[in-house]
C-alpha cells in the first residue's frame, strides 16, 4: 500500500508517541510527502516541543526517525501535476495543492490526512487515521 502523507499527521506523530506513530513505524506502508514537509516540521520545533514536553534533540531524533519511514519526493517529480492539483483543491486550500500534486504523479492508494479540506475534493481518496489504522492492522 502506498500512501501520501499530510504534514499534519506527520506532527501528530511528533507531539504524541500515538497510534499515528507506530502506523508510521510498522506497518509497512509506504508513505510519501512532499519536499517541504519536514522544513516545515522543523520550522515548528518550539511548538512541538512546548505540546510534547520533550527536548530539541530528542524532537530532532524522532524527526530523524519518522523521516526514515516516510518518502519525501522532490517538487520535480510532482511539478507537471501542480496545476491541475491547483484546478482541483487550489480554491479551497492552497496549501494543499503540493499533497494533491503528488497524489496525481503516481500509482497510490490516496492522501492520508486529518485536513477536511480535503474531503470536498472527490479525485483522490482521502483516507482518516482509523481508515489507515483498519488496513495497517487488520
Amino acid at each position: 500500500m502506498r500512501l501520501v502523507v499530510d504534514t499534519n499527521i506527520i506532527l501528530s506523530a511528533m507531539i504524541k508517541d500515538s497510534t499515528v506513530r507506530k502506523i508510521i513505524v510498522e506497518s509497512g506502508i509506504d508513505f510519501f510527502t512532499p519536499d517541504f514537509t519536514f522544513d516545515e516540521i522543523n520550522r515548528h520545533l518550539n511548538y512541538i516541543c512546548k505540546k510534547n514536553s520533550l527536548s530539541k534533540e530528542i524532537n530532532l531524533k524522532i524527526i530523524d526517525i519518522l523521516s526514515k519511514y516516510v518518502n519525501v519526493v522532490d517538487l520535480s517529480f510532482y511539478a507537471h501535476k501542480i496545476m491541475d492539483a491547483k484546478k482541483i483543491i487550489g480554491k479551497i486550500d492552497e496549501n494543499d495543492t503540493p499533497f494533491l500534486a503528488l497524489a496525481l504523479s503516481f500509482d497510490n492508494e490516496g492522501i492520508w490526512t486529518n485536513d477536511k479540506h480535503f474531503l470536498k475534493q472527490k479525485k483522490i481518496m482521502i483516507w482518516k487515521t482509523e481508515d489507515v489504522l483498519k488496513k495497517a492492522i487488520p
